[in-house]
């Protein structure tokens, strides 16, 4: 069982699909045949072709279309006039008429793909120069990002080193504080010890050898 392809259309995929569809066209069979017969070489089901044909592919092949369609009908009008001469006459006047379409079939084709690649290298080439110009956009933006991030480097290192020296002033002012905590304590503690000494009474001892206060 042959696989049944999701991948997106190549532009060969698009090239098989027109040739195939016009010569159906130009040899008066149907559209779904042809359909059929691409699906089969490209591993696609018929209705995906159909809709590949008549939403994209088509449009690009308008003229191509008309052109095989009026083959078609110089086909058909020679096939009736050859019906109606004499039968030893008519085969070869069909095989000089048949000589003729293959010539003209020929040299359609011939044309068609020469159009088709052209078509193809002008598609590319413009699809080139866009992804040409997204990458030098892609470029212009990443090499803006990355002094973005430069500069963004910059300044974390300052607002870190701005950070450190706060951090040591703090350490220090906090240690200033602490000693000054101490120095006051310190005070604070003579000073009570002082104001007891002051408030302790004094004696002295007089002539008869008895103690008395001193105010």
């Amino acid at each position: 069982m042959t696989a049944i392809r999701q991948d997106a259309w190549t532009p060969d995929d698009d090239l098989m699909l027109a040739e195939v569809t016009l010569r159906h066209i130009r040899e008066g069979s149907t559209q779904l045949s042809a359909f059929e017969e691409v699906g089969e070489r490209i591993g696609r089901t018929s209705a995906a072709c159909g809709f590949r044909w008549n939403s994209f592919v088509r449009k690009q092949y308008e003229e191509a279309i008309q052109i095989a369609k009026q083959q078609r009908h110089k086909r058909n009008y020679m096939k009736k006039q050859v019906s109606s001469l004499p039968q030893v006459s008519s085969v070869s006047v069909y095989e000089t008429e048949e000589r003729t379409l293959k010539t003209e079939q020929t040299s359609f084709e011939e044309s068609l793909s020469i159009d088709a690649v052209i078509r193809f290298l002008r598609e590319w080439k413009m699809t080139y120069q866009d992804l040409t110009r997204q990458i030098r956009s892609y470029e212009k933006t990443l090499r803006e990002r990355e002094d973005e991030l430069h500069q963004l480097r910059i300044e974390n290192e300052k607002l870190t080193k701005e950070v450190n020296m706060v951090q040591n002033d703090y350490h220090a002012v906090n240690d200033d504080y602490k000693t000054l905590i101490q120095i006051m304590d310190r005070a604070r503690r003579l000073t009570v010890l002082n104001t007891e000494e002051e408030n302790k009474p004094r004696f002295k001892m007089d002539a008869n050898g008895n103690l008395e206060r001193i105010e």
